[in-house]
């Protein structure tokens, strides 16, 4: 795949929402996703900002982590699995991709994971293949019907 992806992708700019806890990994890959593909990415790890992005109508796309310690949703501590549930069962957010992350996943949970958040893809972090995973990205948003895909990035 490698660098000839590389100018497609910086001609379709793509609004990513990416929720993440641990600030110094999200802001690098914010980074990266920006650079290498020339999109816009918000970072945040707040349930309540997760959910006005989205129905904002300003994200094309979500990456969430699935451990996200300390998030909360009406009182509630929730995970990057239950955002997402939340995310495709809502009408006005349903059509948003949803590419979820861990680092910690046996190829059990991994089917486990998709199928109790509805999301559309899991990958393995850290991401070490940026084409691999950008042209994954680019794939989801163009309406691609990859529920269930499950990537290693690593």
């Amino acid at each position: 795949m490698g660098n000839l992806l590389v100018p497609f992708l910086k001609m379709s700019i793509v609004n990513i929402l990416l929720v993440e806890d641990d600030y110094l990994l999200g802001r690098g890959t914010a980074r990266l996703l920006e650079k290498l593909g020339n999109h816009r990415v918000r970072l945040t790890h707040k349930a309540a900002d997760v959910f006005k992005h989205c129905q904002s109508g300003a994200i094309d796309l979500v990456i969430m982590d699935i451990n996200l310690p300390g998030t909360f949703w009406q009182g509630e501590e929730v995970t990057g699995i239950d955002l997402s549930r939340l995310l495709k069962c809502q009408p006005s957010t349903a059509h948003l991709p949803i590419v979820l992350l861990t680092a910690h996943a046996v190829d059990a949970d991994r089917t486990h994971f998709l199928n109790d958040s509805l999301a559309d893809c899991l990958c393995s972090k850290p991401i070490a293949d940026y084409d691999d995973f950008l042209s994954l990205l680019a794939q989801l948003e163009g309406g691609d019907d990859s529920h269930g895909i499950s990537m290693s990035a690593s």
